[in-house]
């Protein structure tokens, strides 16, 4: 008795919610299933002490692999649907929606954010520095818009943004951008390039202000269902938040608590050290592997599936200008077509990685490490490591099937 009450408790987020969750509800671990490859990830995952991993494999659009290692949350296994933070993968998103506008017109990589020719010129009686009328579309996705982290990342300061502003809550992105483009520029837009999560932010907000919607529902009805994704979400703050299906995070174990990002008290870093969904389109995005898979194969310029954008704006996004230019939304893309995504904060770390064979791999862990945003090198060598051993082992088919499937 106590096991069925224990199986129905586990069940009830998603029964209860009622929404067809499409792919995630329909993989199953049963249908991947290589033990040695398998058993190499288990022992990654012990060196690291992760608690899990959802792994997808694509070819050529096509699904291969789609598994999930270690628990989700308590007894729940993690499996192919399980949902995860994704972190700064949420980038790639967000300049997909980008590129959509400029194919239907809305705007291109050389408009102006701010000034009386941009997107956002509500914002210009803020301004200080002139230097922000130079600002482009191109400079924000590129990471070349003139902001700094020195002093801290904005994004990933609120109680510190809330002191300055004056406010008792989180700043919303209009408070926080009003505040913030008060500030000087630290270079010239355009001449050099410092990662910015701000910049991001401000491209979701482009993306509101262009549309005239809510960011997170133009994304799913114009970039993520047209790629087949119909369980991606603006992740929570807290535990209390998460969606059916999500995995729960977890701090490596040498992490003590820290302050709550609203000034709340001590808490577990990766449930309110952070606004997770006050990062928008900069890495608040979540969901699952094969999902995350779909998305790629829907702008990889690979014509099985089908593309959601032009041959020219795949190329515009993963041409590599120089070893000190950021590709568009993706991190680094190589002239052979080995491009790659990561991302990482408390209790996520993520991996989107292409090959010049077509193949794809996608790696998302629950679990922070002490390595930080470091250990995205670790599991990018995993992922090269199983490919070198176990690619031309993987079976021919394609999971992705299972979704067209009543």
């Amino acid at each position: 008795m106590k096991r069925l009450i224990l199986i129905l408790f586990l069940l009830l987020p998603c029964l209860s919610s009622g929404q067809d969750r499409g792919l995630n509800d329909r993989l199953t671990n049963d249908l991947s299933r290589l033990p040695a490859m398998d058993a190499a990830v288990d022992s990654f995952m012990n060196v690291w002490s992760l608690k899990g991993v959802s792994l997808s494999i694509m070819r050529n659009d096509s699904l291969l692999y789609a598994r999930g290692y270690g628990r989700a949350d308590g007894a729940r296994p993690m499996v192919p649907g399980t949902l995860l933070r994704m972190a700064s993968v949420s980038k790639l998103l967000t300049a997909v929606g980008i590129m959509k506008l400029q194919e239907r017109g809305k705007l291109v990589l050389d408009t102006p954010v701010f000034g009386p020719f941009g997107v956002l010129p509500e914002y210009d009686k803020y301004i200080t520095d002139d230097n922000y009328y130079l600002i482009t579309v191109e400079h924000l996705l590129r990471h070349q818009a003139g902001f700094t982290q020195q002093g801290g990342d904005p994004m990933f300061s609120t109680a510190r943004m809330m002191q300055e502003i004056g406010t008792s809550k989180a700043p919303t992105a209009e408070q926080l951008t009003r505040h913030l483009v008060r500030r000087p520029l630290a270079y010239l837009p355009g001449t050099t390039q410092e990662y910015s999560n701000f910049g991001y932010l401000l491209l979701s907000m482009i993306i509101e202000k262009i549309t005239g919607e809510d960011y997170e529902a133009w994304m799913q009805r114009e970039v993520l269902r047209p790629a087949g994704c119909v369980d991606f979400h603006i992740g929570g703050n807290f535990y209390a938040d998460r969606f059916p299906g999500e995995t729960r995070y977890h701090m490596h174990k040498e992490a003590k608590p820290s302050d709550s990002y609203d000034g709340r008290g001590k808490v577990e870093r990766c449930y309110g050290g952070n606004d997770i969904r006050g990062l928008s389109g900069a890495g608040a995005w979540i969901g699952s592997t094969p999902e995350l898979a779909r998305l790629v194969a829907s702008i990889d310029g690979i014509p099985e599936l089908g593309d959601q954008i032009s041959e020219f704006s795949v190329y515009q996004m993963t041409q590599r200008l120089s070893d000190e230019i950021f590709s568009l939304g993706w991190v680094d893309c190589k002239e052979d077509g080995e491009w790659t995504r990561t991302g990482s904060f408390s209790g996520t770390s993520a991996l989107v990685k292409t090959f010049p064979d077509g193949e794809c791999w996608i790696l998302i862990t629950n679990t922070s490490t002490w390595k930080g945003s470091r250990f995205s090198r670790d599991t990018g060598a995993l992922c090269k490591n199983l490919r070198s051993r176990f690619s031309d082992r993987l079976p021919v088919r394609n999971l992705f099937d299972i979704a067209e499937q009543d």
